[in-house]
């Protein structure tokens, strides 16, 4: 647990490095529904991402909005606009949340979600009522190892080394975790939300031995002393790959908002790169994507 004294010393010993004020990604094409027996999942930005498994759209921890923040005047604001639009994603047969942080759940995006095609949720316990005032209501609440069946889609809610907070007096109060998403057709997804590195990654890998694609956090790690017990970096994070024996990973959770972390916007994609090499990972096995970009895999 982090007190009000190590947030004082982050901001009072904190050098953090100068993010552009803006970046304007090339645009890419909106993604088209995929069948049965694939896996696609399109990079919105953050840890926002469409992921298609067993011919359904789910939208993970979305957030289109300007600032990861209650506030539409002040804290983390973005320096790149989500890869795509909403409207142009070819649905949402399914939302999942993973925790209560504001770059994760964000009511003005829920709404919008809502409004587009009013799709049932998974959270964690405590959370549906934050769902509740998006207009979705009667969100699955699951406790860590439980599981549901949604959207013909078999959803399990995985434990996470995280914590929760939405005002200075709820902390804790709901759960955190990932999720891992499995088809009828045999395809398998990791989805990590938000974690530091842990024995979980393990756990998970034991009681799922075959992920097809796994989504992991790689960025808001520094400083260090402050982030290690709840954001893992990239050497971490390859090893959660590793742990989980995961055939595919996806790195997330980076360049999005300012005043989010103080490392570089650039540096977690190339520790990434070192990382893998000097844990013998291909390239191809654990990768980042452009802003808005797919990838389509077999499943199953």
């Amino acid at each position: 647990m982090r007190t009000l004294r190590d947030v004082w010393r982050w901001r009072r010993e904190s050098a953090p490095a100068p993010w552009p004020a803006w970046i304007e990604d090339p645009p890419q094409p909106p993604p088209a529904r995929v069948g049965p027996g694939r896996i696609a999942a399109t990079f919105i930005g953050h840890a926002s991402v469409l992921l298609q498994i067993g011919g359904r759209c789910l939208l993970l921890d979305p957030i289109w909005s300007e600032r990861a923040s209650p506030l539409p005047f002040a804290g983390p604001r973005r320096v790149r606009a989500p890869g795509q639009q909403l409207e142009d994603l070819p649905g949402c047969d399914l939302l999942l949340v993973s925790h209560n942080h504001y770059d994760h759940l964000d009511l003005p995006t829920l709404r919008r979600v809502r409004r587009g095609w009013a799709p049932p949720a998974v959270t964690g316990l405590g959370n549906a009522r934050h769902l509740a005032k998006a207009g979705l209501h009667g969100a699955r609440e699951l406790d860590w190892w439980q599981h549901a069946e949604v959207a013909g889609l078999r959803i399990t809610y995985v434990p996470a080394q995280h914590f929760s907070a939405r005002t200075p007096w709820d902390r804790n109060r709901s759960l955190w975790g990932g999720f891992v998403i499995e088809a009828p057709d045999g395809g398998t997804a990791y989805f990590a939300g938000d974690s530091g590195w842990c024995p979980y990654f393990a756990q998970i890998g034991r009681r799922f031995p075959r992920i097809d694609l796994a989504l992991l956090p790689i960025g808001a790690y520094a400083p260090r002393f402050f982030m290690r017990t709840q954001h893992m970096d990239p050497e971490e994070a390859v090893m959660a790959h590793r742990a989980l024996g995961a055939r595919r990973s996806i790195g997330m959770h980076f360049g999005t908002f300012a005043g989010l972390t103080d490392e570089p916007i650039e540096e977690p994609e190339e520790r990434l790169a070192r990382a893998r090499s000097a844990q013998g990972i291909d390239a191809e096995e654990f990768v980042t994507l452009p802003f808005g970009a797919t990838l389509e895999i077999a499943g199953g």
